[in-house]
């Protein structure tokens, strides 16, 4: 046996420009050069970062764009916390961030980075910390190694011994250092005087008590720790967790102190906890696979009468490194003190029993329940290789792709816990997307994705007013002269329309963006619920909306020719610059810029979503201001691919002294969720000037 320090390789020289790039407020820029994948991996036709960004810390697959010579894409803002990720090329080919100098060894491919101002997971100063060596030991005719810290001001002699805890790992020792951020979590409880003076040995997973017990002895023998079980400690995480729990649960005397962190042990037939002071339980949410496990051994224990303390339901995380390391701060500090605190951490909740989705098959899909979601594949999909759901379920709204996996003939996964919204999501099998067909809900433009929603306050604007109390939603026929055909209109009206009034109700022109249709604001943007809630909260001026179909070569023509004048012939609209209004998203936005610069004074509100002003050259800005009573600008954040756009659109109406209002930008990125809030804030201040 030989104690050996820990010798970190000098890290590679950075790249010029790293791939990934993390902002203070948490958004992350991702920027690679398409000759660097194609060096390393050979020619790809589709890119993604792959990493712990999904709900509760799950592993996800984002999906990078090609622009010219570079995958691009954006992500955030990310909660504080260490992330792990690598690039994947063509859903096989993998390679690490060769600009980022962090490296797990259990994963080769893996790089790390930390966001915010992650809670004692940041290096202490140089000097302030502990140590960590190599303890290398053998067991029956093998020889193993345990990584070893040692607190700060420790030394091989000495009058003082240490306590120590065996902390067990579900795999690689070395996965406490690199995604665990041990030495980090107890340099900074040491600093901060936070947690008794002790040695904490990690092992690499001992297959029996045996081997617990070589590690053991070989840590009294090279290091000054007690040999006295009420100064041993011993946790562990996943499978570490379960090893731990059977030596404290099975092996009386042993341990005095034990911590289980997602681990998998249900009971035991025989429970003999003597001399433990301290049985603290960890899980995550239900997502975590020890959840259930936690739930039955929690039973078991209070049956057989052994006390324990339970930290409560970590809401925020699964079984993962980034509840783990929530763990291990919690429980150092209860080791080998008394301390007042013996409940849940702030935040946790209760056990509620177990977590039991529906049998396979039960339609319609996805399940929700509690903000969890359980996404199940018919078993059309039983022979396929690779299966994720694709839905806005990232932070702000972003897409991610959550890997499922094969249950029996089919395929699932449950995500969570997603904010009260309204989501949508497709399957990608094989690189092919797939409609849910268990889910009847349909998007006309995007035939493979489907929807749902959960709800709760926030998302209270974008459910279903009670039957009979909303507006009415029908669909208008016009003939299209720009493209030569009839075309088809949604139009809302409110509740109570009169189309009798004397006078006309107020207009708004509502546009759709490319790629979409007249159907997208309805069956994506939810501008009925939203229209609905609003006029019941008494916060819309009454208005008739009309969402027509902007997919041609002349939108100027083909609205004010062909929509403008069908819509006023059925329903009874004003014509009336000052009781109209037009605003789009996207694609939309543009077209509604567009048509101020060459129609100023046609609609007196004017909005555009995610859009840019572009030229100003020949505009009549006195026109547009004369003309205009509302000129209201959104955008979503930077990972809106169109902010860029958006901000040096600015200057140019700055520069023709165009009156506008920007509020700052949406969170979210180019997509629904951030044009339904941009509605949701818009239609309340029309026709109020």
């Amino acid at each position: 046996m030989a104690v050996a320090a820990v010798l970190v390789a000098p890290r590679p020289a950075a790249a010029d420009t790293p791939w990934l790039v993390v902002s203070d407020d948490g958004y992350v820029s991702i920027s690679i050069p398409a000759a660097s994948i194609e060096a390393a991996v050979g020619p790809v036709s589709e890119v993604m970062v792959e990493g712990n960004f999904g709900p509760s810390f799950a592993w996800a697959e984002y999906g990078l764009t090609r622009r010219g010579d570079v995958w691009w894409g954006a992500l955030g803002p990310l909660k504080p916390g260490l992330y792990s990720y690598q690039v994947t090329g063509d859903v096989t080919k993998g390679l690490k961030d060769p600009t980022n100098s962090a490296r797990v060894a259990s994963k080769p491919l893996w790089s790390t980075f930390l966001v915010g101002s992650a809670r004692l997971l940041a290096d202490v100063p140089q000097g302030q910390g502990g140590t960590v060596g190599t303890l290398t030991y053998r067991t029956g005719q093998k020889e193993r190694s345990a990584l070893v810290w040692t607190p700060p001001g420790y030394t091989a002699k000495g009058p003082k011994t240490y306590p120590v805890l065996f902390l067990q790992s579900g795999g690689s020792a070395t996965d406490w250092l690199d995604l665990g951020r041990t030495r980090q979590i107890l340099d900074n409880l040491s600093v901060q005087g936070t947690m008794e003076p002790m040695v904490v040995v990690i092992g690499d997973g001992p297959d029996d008590d045996k081997d617990l017990q070589h590690l053991r002895k070989a840590a009294a023998d090279h290091y000054r720790v007690h040999r006295d079980p009420a100064h041993q400690a011993i946790a562990g995480a996943a499978e570490g967790g379960t090893r731990a729990l059977r030596a404290a649960l099975t092996t009386p005397g042993r341990f005095a102190y034990a911590g289980s962190f997602s681990g998998l042990l249900d009971g035991v037939d025989r429970m003999n906890p003597k001399g433990v002071k301290l049985l603290r339980l960890y899980t995550g949410n239900v997502t975590d696979p020890a959840y259930n496990a936690t739930v039955r051994l929690t039973r078991a224990l209070k049956r057989a009468g052994v006390r324990y303390e339970f930290d409560g339901v970590n809401p925020g995380a699964g079984g993962n490194w980034n509840a783990w390391q929530e763990n291990l701060i919690d429980f150092v500090p209860r080791l080998f003190r008394d301390v007042p605190d013996h409940g849940p951490s702030a935040g946790h909740g209760p056990l509620k029993g177990e977590f039991a989705p529906p049998p396979a098959g039960t339609t319609p899909t996805p399940f929700v329940k509690d903000g969890f979601v359980t996404f199940e594949t018919t078993t059309d999909l039983t022979d396929a290789g690779h299966v994720t759901v694709w839905a806005n379920d990232a932070p702000g709204g972003s897409w991610l792709r959550v890997p499922m996996s094969r249950d029996g003939d089919r395929w699932r996964v449950t995500v969570g816990p997603l904010d009260p919204w309204f989501y949508y999501y497709q399957w990608i099998v094989d690189g092919v997307s797939v409609k849910d067909t268990s889910n009847p809900t349909k998007v006309t433009s995007e035939p493979t994705w489907s929807s749902f929603f959960i709800p709760g306050e926030r998302s209270r604007l974008l459910s279903d007013v009670p039957a009979g109390q909303g507006g009415k939603v029908e669909s208008l026929t016009y003939r299209s002269t720009v493209a030569n055909e009839d075309r088809t209109a949604l139009v809302w009206t409110p509740p109570g329309y009169d189309a009798g009034r004397a006078e006309p109700y107020p207009v708004l022109y509502l546009q759709h963006g490319s790629g979409q249709s007249y159907t997208d604001w309805v069956e994506m943007g939810r501008a009925k619920q939203i229209l609905d809630h609003e006029s019941l909260d008494g916060d819309l001026v009454p208005m008739v909306v009309v969402m027509g179909n902007g997919n041609v070569s002349d939108f100027n023509r083909e609205l004010l020719d062909n929509i403008v004048p069908a819509a006023r012939a059925r329903y009874n609209v004003s014509g009336d610059p000052s009781r109209q209004a037009l605003a789009g998203l996207s694609m939309g936005g543009v077209q509604t810029l567009g048509l101020l610069k060459a129609y100023p004074g046609r609609f007196a509100y004017v909005a555009a979503f995610s859009a840019w002003f572009g030229s100003g050259d020949g505009v009549d800005a006195a026109a547009i201001n004369k003309g205009t009573k509302m000129l209201r600008l959104y955008v979503g954040d930077q990972t809106d691919f169109v902010q860029p756009f958006f901000m040096a659109s600015l200057p140019t109406l700055d520069g023709l002294g165009i009156h506008y209002e920007f509020d700052g930008v949406t969170p979210g990125p180019h997509g629904w969720d951030v044009w339904q809030k941009n509605l949701i804030d818009l239609a309340p201040r029309l026709f109020k000037r």
